[in-house]
């Protein structure tokens, strides 16, 4: 019998995509991935803003993205959000198996309004989450979605993505347009750093 928690992955010979389903007593989340097409379906996780966030990911990182969701909203968003960073981040690690060839960084400053995002991205197989942001003082929350939820989703991505991501938020105040800003300028880092753009490893070590 398997634990709870482990994740199930089903191998795609669609080029660089995976699928992977993770279910736990709190969340039941299946992410569908795919690096090299820019299809992608509305995410249906139950919560509104964190469905508009994961749209604005897929778009703004031009990757074909599904996420399928159930969590206990009942109780507040933190485990939903948190378990679909950890998916994804499982579902990436998939997806780009050995991660030869890949630029490997990226990043993005983001404006929205009067905030201003900046993130930096490295898929070098160690997880690292650098999150200035929590020491902010950001108003407000949307759609019961703060930034400290947010941090728990990079932090599960960046845990099983085996990816080291900074965020810093320049300028901003405001809950939504923090939150939203951080998550297209992860986007458009992400998009960067999965390109394909020789057939060497990006390190030294010959491997990531």
């Amino acid at each position: 019998m398997n634990h709870p928690a482990t994740p199930t992955s089903i191998p795609s010979t669609a080029g660089r995509s995976s699928r992977v389903s993770r279910r736990t007593s709190e969340t039941d989340i299946t992410v569908d991935l795919n690096l090299d097409s820019v299809s992608f379906q509305p995410p249906a996780t139950g919560h509104g803003f964190f469905d508009h966030m994961l749209d604005a990911l897929a778009r703004h990182a031009r990757i074909g993205l599904s996420i399928q969701a159930t969590g206990d909203l009942h109780i507040e968003p933190h485990h939903l959000i948190e378990d679909t960073g950890i998916t994804l981040g499982q579902a990436l690690t998939q997806a780009l198996g050995d991660r030869k060839g890949i630029e490997r960084y990226g990043s993005a400053f983001v404006p929205m309004d009067e905030t201003l995002a900046h993130v930096v991205l490295d898929l070098s197989g160690r997880a690292h989450l650098a999150f200035e942001p929590e020491t902010l003082d950001v108003w407000g929350t949307a759609g019961g979605m703060t930034h400290y939820h947010l941090r728990e989703f990079l932090r599960g991505f960046c845990n099983h993505a085996g990816a080291n991501l900074h965020v810093r938020v320049l300028a901003g105040r405001e809950a939504h347009h923090v939150i939203e800003a951080i998550i297209k300028a992860f986007a458009r880092a992400l998009r960067d750093a999965v390109q394909v753009t020789s057939d060497q490893v990006a390190s030294t070590k010959g491997s990531l």
